[in-house]
């Protein structure tokens, strides 16, 4: 293999333990809000649930990040090296900040703009970033915010006579599972991203003669995301566990189921949408099932702001990069 392959392989497997590492907080939490496990167990578990991701769903997402974002021919080892150095430069910001920003979006403004950058705007898939990114952007944090807030609701009426100390108790047992199947979802969906693109790449360079992802890539995404997020990005944690609301144990069940449930439909439907912005929805929802004002929308503006940004300062800064590597001629113009 060309050794300007391998150097791309190693970013995007780095990416992709990137992005375990700062989205272990979508993860794990709500467990570690309610005390239903301690931060290092439940970090534990959720790195398993993103490993055993591999095994479910279809790789839609996969397809859509590799094929769907730019024109597939443009995935060269140069220009997603560029992408990606522009993308961690908003991520490691954010990350820095301690705002919980989609990795998702991150990629997708990333290829938007070195694809600008390489050939113009003609090379960006438009209509596929508005209906499998943008839309969703928008559609599966409000869906999870709906999902959570319904959830919590049945069970405050339906546990109404039994005593709050009970009820916690059986949902602090609920949770371990909705926790894990969370993280098998989150796993799923963030690790095609970096699966479609390595792909891509592997076709670019005729290592593959057709778009099919090989178990090794699957293994080496899988893994790296696991390990991303057993290393855990304790900043975001704590926004994402303590500054949004306050959870108790049948409130984060809720809150994680709400959230999976979301991303099981993304993944079968090919949708690149962010974990972040499902269990954030989700956590919201939860706590307006209490009153309105026991959401800290301070806070939740925020995180909203660092969305909104993502994609466009993404694309900017990773437009910057591919065309610095014209400039000094790493790329050919």
């Amino acid at each position: 293999m060309e050794p300007i392959f391998l150097t791309a392989l190693g970013v995007l497997l780095f990416f992709s333990f990137w992005n375990g590492f700062t989205d272990a907080a979508n993860a794990v939490a709500t467990v570690v809000a309610t005390r239903v496990l301690t931060p290092t167990r439940a970090v534990a578990l959720s790195a398993a649930g993103n490993f055993v991701g591999m095994f479910f769903f279809p790789t839609a997402v996969a397809v859509t990040m590799g094929e769907g974002i730019i024109r597939s021919s443009l995935v060269t080892a140069e220009v997603l090296i560029a992408a990606l150095i522009g993308g961690l430069a908003w991520d490691v910001f954010t990350w820095w900040l301690g705002l919980p920003t989609s990795e998702s979006h991150v990629l997708v403004g990333s290829l938007i703009g070195v694809g600008i950058a390489a050939s113009g705007v003609d090379v960006v898939n438009f209509p596929t970033v508005l209906n499998k990114v943008v839309i969703p952007m928008v559609t599966s944090p409000t869906i999870a915010f709906i999902f959570a807030f319904f959830f919590t609701a049945a069970v405050i009426r339906l546990s109404s006579g039994f005593h709050p100390a009970r009820i916690n108790r059986y949902f602090s047992r609920i949770q371990l599972l909705s926790s894990f199947f969370f993280s098998v979802t989150h796993g799923t969906n963030d690790a095609q991203k970096v699966m479609g693109l390595i792909t891509a790449l592997m076709i670019t360079y005729r290592y593959l003669p057709s778009f099919q992802v090989p178990l090794w890539v699957a293994l080496a995404c899988h893994a790296t995301i696991s390990l991303g997020t057993f290393f855990g990005g304790w900043r975001i944690v704590h926004t994402m566990a303590h500054k949004i609301t306050k959870l108790r144990p049948y409130q984060g069940a809720c809150a994680e189921t709400g959230a999976a449930l979301v991303l099981a439909a993304t993944a079968v439907g090919g949708l690149p949408v962010s974990t972040t912005h499902a269990i954030s929805g989700s956590i919201m929802g939860v706590g307006a099932t209490r009153r309105l004002s026991a959401v800290r929308w301070g806070v939740a503006r925020s995180i909203a702001a660092a969305w909104i940004l993502t994609i466009p300062l993404s694309a900017l800064f990773s437009y910057i990069i591919l065309k610095a590597f014209i400039l000094v001629g790493i790329v050919a113009r």
